[in-house]
């Protein structure tokens, strides 16, 4: 069959300049896991306990069911601004606006609530190996430059950059996994584990609220649809590899944990030291040179992730531009990189701002601005999860049936319905996310309030003053296929 796509013009993407393997490190280094397992799985031990390596198999399996709907739309629609367009399709321009707005306030909080992360541990690493004493906000400062300029080479060094720092922090992790196996101390892996007794009891519902949070940036492999090679095909290729790997991997390593600290008790383990969970197993059953490697690779774990989820900020905001939601100055790529250097600006001020802000307001970046940002992030995110699974069923049914009733409806249906629940879980238990601090939750639903409603009035401003632009959204990028 003959593939002919809609002609974009100038400022095109660099069509074809990302391979199937680099797709894959983009999209799990935007989940930094060596992060993810030291810093964020604790949490996840607090409210579920033994229950948590089951409960990553049972995302796994939703965010496949997600993933079937999702990469059999991106056959006939393929855009970097991915939900955006997909929602748009499928309930509607004007909820497509809203959802376009929700996915540029996700990736803008969740890559510079980052830069706190890497200023914090750059500050701290610093001043234990060289005795050198700067705040935070520097080392910020640096990393802004060094991903703005990556930003703007393009995706290619990005995602070589991205590969080599994702292979590190899995072998760091495999270590781990080894020496905890190997000590003599640890008990036998216990049983029981994966029981659904155990997964599924009613007090671990709270847990799956945190645990889907693992899985966050899966869905920038359609971000990059319009660069890869192979198109949807390495699309859905890299989507379900990355999902399979979150689900496995991470199981494996909560296992791993939970090994180490016996069924019983790790949820108390975690509530005696909830930042040292992890890490503290390093230090404990490895040589100190391997803990200082791991710290080291936590900061370029950051770094990583804040890269990835830099590019991806900056396609939404390329496409919103492209299509006039948004100034149409974004909406343009460098004549040699492709890069979308524009969006890039925009992305690099917007982070320049909050970093400046937090450091004259003595804002901490972890506690306040890590907060704010993974809180936000995650709820936008869950939120476009759902509406996007609700979407790729409605269009898929309206436009392409002859996809079968599993792609078309039940898979999306399925998925639609347990990351609805998910949404709600998320939304009953918010203040796992933000410590129940009042200032917090007022400003995260203040931003998400503001986002909904700014881009629910641009819907209806381009609807109603500039209907031409209304007309062409989300119809630049579908892809007919002729027999």
């Amino acid at each position: 069959m003959n593939i002919q796509e809609t002609q974009r013009g100038e400022n095109q993407l660099a069509a074809g300049a990302i391979s199937l393997p680099e797709l894959v490190f983009t999209a799990l280094a935007t989940l930094a896991p060596l992060t993810l397992v030291a810093a964020v799985m604790p949490l996840h031990f607090l409210v579920g306990g033994a229950a948590v390596p089951g409960a990553y198999l049972i995302a796994a399996g939703v965010m496949a069911l997600f993933a079937v709907g999702l990469n059999t739309v991106l056959k006939y629609l393929r855009s970097s601004g991915a939900f955006y367009t997909i929602i748009a399709r499928g309930l509607g321009k004007t909820t497509g606006t809203v959802s376009a707005m929700l996915a540029v306030l996700a990736y803008n909080a969740l890559q510079i609530s980052t830069y706190g992360v890497i200023g914090t541990y750059a500050a701290s690493s610093f001043a234990s190996w060289f005795g050198i004493s700067l705040p935070w906000w520097s080392y910020a400062l640096v990393t802004l430059v060094i991903v703005g300029i990556l930003g703007y080479r393009g995706i290619t060094a990005s995602a070589k950059i991205l590969g080599v720092v994702l292979i590190l922090e899995i072998l760091a992790l495999i270590v781990l996994a080894i020496v905890v196996l190997a000590a003599p101390e640890i008990g036998a892996v216990p049983g029981e584990i994966y029981s659904p007794g155990l997964v599924l009891h009613p007090s671990t519902l709270a847990m799956f609220a945190l645990v889907f949070g693992a899985f966050m940036g899966f869905e920038s492999t359609s971000i990059y649809s319009e660069e890869v090679r192979g198109g949807a095909r390495t699309v859905r290729r890299a989507t379900y590899i990355v999902v399979a790997f979150i689900g496995v991997f991470y199981s494996l390593m909560a296992l791993i944990v939970v090994t180490a600290y016996g069924a019983d008790g790790i949820t108390g383990a975690a509530g005696n030291d909830l930042e040292g969970l992890v890490t503290n197993l390093f230090a404990r059953l490895t040589h100190p040179w391997v803990f200082e490697i791991v710290n080291i690779l936590l900061i370029l774990s950051a770094f990583a992730a804040l890269l990835a989820l830099h590019n991806a900020s900056n396609r939404y905001v390329y496409t919103l531009g492209r299509e006039r939601i948004l100034p149409h100055v974004f909406g343009r790529t460098h004549s040699r990189t492709y890069s979308p250097w524009a969006a890039g600006l925009l992305q690099s001020a917007l982070g320049l701002i909050v970093i400046i802000v937090c450091a004259v307001g003595r804002i901490d970046p972890y506690t306040v601005l890590l907060l704010v940002g993974s809180a936000l992030g995650f709820l936008a995110i869950i939120v476009l999860w759902s509406l996007c699974s609700l979407a790729s069923l409605v269009y898929l049914r309206r436009v392409h049936p002859e996809e079968g009733v599993w792609r078309t409806l039940i898979a999306p249906g399925l998925a639609w319905v347990a990351l609805t629940f998910i949404a709600v879980l998320v939304i009953t238990n918010f203040d796992l996310f933000t410590g129940g601090d009042t200032t917090v939750n007022v400003i995260v639903w203040g931003l998400a309030v503001v986002a909904i409603l700014g881009g629910l009035w641009r819907g209806l401003y381009l609807r109603r003053r500039r209907p031409e632009i209304y007309r062409d959204m989300a119809a630049t990028t579908e892809i007919s296929v002729v027999p």
